[in-house]
């Protein structure tokens, strides 16, 4: 670790991400809402517009899913536990399988003696960037610019593309240190020497807009990043990224590039468990969401109500969309990230379905959508997929893109997904609570059951197998 240098990994965990805004958008109406007009419209059961109605019958049960407590969903989890490596293999991680009642431990290599023969399987196809930018100023202070998202070109692909010098949202670290002016970076391409430029725009949210150039027009953005950049490892991982972790921290799949952190419950994959999937007849399907830094932001506030989910992107293609709908009652998701997508995408069906998108270039699923929309006459997983299928066709667009704010807490009624895989995740974050909207109060058993059988936990670590039995 370089002396005197800030991390934005420590950063994610030291307030420099606001959490307590409480604006919530309720997009397609032209209004917003605070997250106490949100309450207020819990207890009056009242129409504000006519775009959201509450029965009484569901005002108490969504003020309770609101009102969670983290404190009850915390668990110790000791630092050794914690894997800073990947296996050798990826494939000898350990498996905890789960079907809503029995408990046990498998090899993943092994995963699809478990899954059903004509299963879905989504995959995340997204590829992590070398998204940490290390600066050194000439006065010897240490800057890092974390690369979130693009703002200038805008899309993911253009900016890539770009050598005309860009802009990115950006976190950064040692920020006290950097007042004003541009700080460089020196760094080689085929033999010849070219400089890197950051400089500061203005606040961007909870980040900074900060314009990068280099002198060199004939490379892209997407060469001067890999030339660059270093891979951005998670914050409880700590040590520097080494070189096999441009390897490691990806997918085998991955061919998207835009993300700051991996789709991890992916990372077990290889080709061999692939080609036995296909020979049992489970099919492959894949969707894109980058993965931002706000998943590893901690729930600081003892009441979720008060959490404020960061907005990540992601992209389904209508081939996708139609093997989705085909396979309603068998889709796997693998990974969380997998998961939010998947029902981010039946919270767009039914926003299309009550109020026809005019604009298809703002689709948005907020934070609290699931959750307030809960007396509506309610929407079928096929009619609310077949709703977003049918505008893409209208609209012209192969690729859905949107983004999406959605939690997932206890409570929850999962539309899409019939099971997940995941790996073993943080006390008191969201996406414990993602697993423990799956697996109910069981969730502690099967974090018990696996610090007890010496489970590698986070990232680098073993993978879980969540389904539920058949009524």
């Amino acid at each position: 670790m370089l002396s005197g240098l800030s991390l934005p990994r420590q950063a994610w965990h030291d307030g420099t991400t606001n959490c307590d805004s409480k604006l919530l958008k309720f997009h397609g109406k032209g209004k917003s809402v605070t997250f106490a007009g949100v309450w207020h419209l819990l207890q009056k059961g009242g129409n504000d517009s006519g775009h959201i109605k509450h029965k009484a019958r569901n005002q108490q049960t969504s003020r309770q899913m609101i009102d969670i407590d983290i404190n009850e969903y915390d668990y110790d989890l000791p630092e050794e536990r914690i894997a800073q490596f990947p296996l050798k293999e990826r494939d000898r991680s350990k498996l905890l399988l789960f079907d809503g009642r029995d408990i046990s431990t498998a090899v993943f290599s092994d995963i699809d003696r478990f899954l059903p023969s004509g299963s879905l399987l989504v995959f995340n196809n997204t590829r992590v960037i070398r998204a940490r930018l290390l600066f050194a100023k000439t006065s010897g202070a240490n800057i890092e610019v974390l690369c979130l998202e693009p703002l200038f070109p805008a899309g993911y692909e253009s900016s890539f593309a770009s050598n005309e010098g860009v802009e990115w949202k950006c976190m950064i670290g040692n920020l006290k240190k950097w007042k004003t002016g541009r700080i460089y970076l020196g760094f080689e391409i085929r033999n010849k020497k070219n400089i890197l430029c950051a400089e500061k725009i203005c606040p961007e949210g909870d980040a900074w807009r900060i314009r990068l150039s280099w002198d060199n027009p004939d490379l892209s953005f997407s060469e001067v990043i890999e030339a660059t950049g270093h891979i951005p490892l998670p914050p409880y991982i700590t040590r520097e990224d080494e070189p096999d972790d441009s390897v490691r921290y990806q997918t085998i799949y991955s061919t998207v590039k835009g993300s700051v952190a991996a789709p991890t419950a992916g990372l077990h994959f290889t080709e061999n468990i692939l080609s036995k999937l296909d020979q049992k007849s489970i099919q492959l399907a894949e969707l894109t969401l980058h993965v931002g830094a706000g998943t590893f932001q901690p729930v600081r506030n003892a009441k979720i109500s008060a959490h404020e989910m960061h907005a990540e992107h992601f992209f389904i293609t209508q081939e996708t969309l139609r093997t989705i709908i085909e396979n309603t009652g068998k889709i796997i998701a693998v990974g969380t990230t997998s998961v939010r997508t998947l029902e981010s995408l039946y919270w767009l069906g039914v926003k299309a379905f009550y109020n026809p998108l005019n604009n298809f270039d703002e689709l948005v699923v907020d934070q609290w959508e699931p959750y307030v929309s809960r007396s509506r006459e309610p929407v079928s997983v096929m009619e609310s997929l077949e709703t977003i299928y049918e505008l893409m066709k209208r609209k012209n667009r192969p690729v859905l893109a949107a983004s999406t704010k959605l939690i997932i807490i206890p409570g929850y009624e999962f539309r899409i997904i019939d099971g997940m895989i995941t790996n073993f995740h943080q006390p008191r974050s969201t996406l414990l609570l993602l697993v423990s909207a799956w697996a109910g109060a069981k969730w502690k058993e099967i974090y018990r059951y696996a610090l007890e059988s010496n489970f590698r936990f986070l990232s680098y670590g073993d993978a879980s197998l969540l389904t539920r039995q058949k009524t």
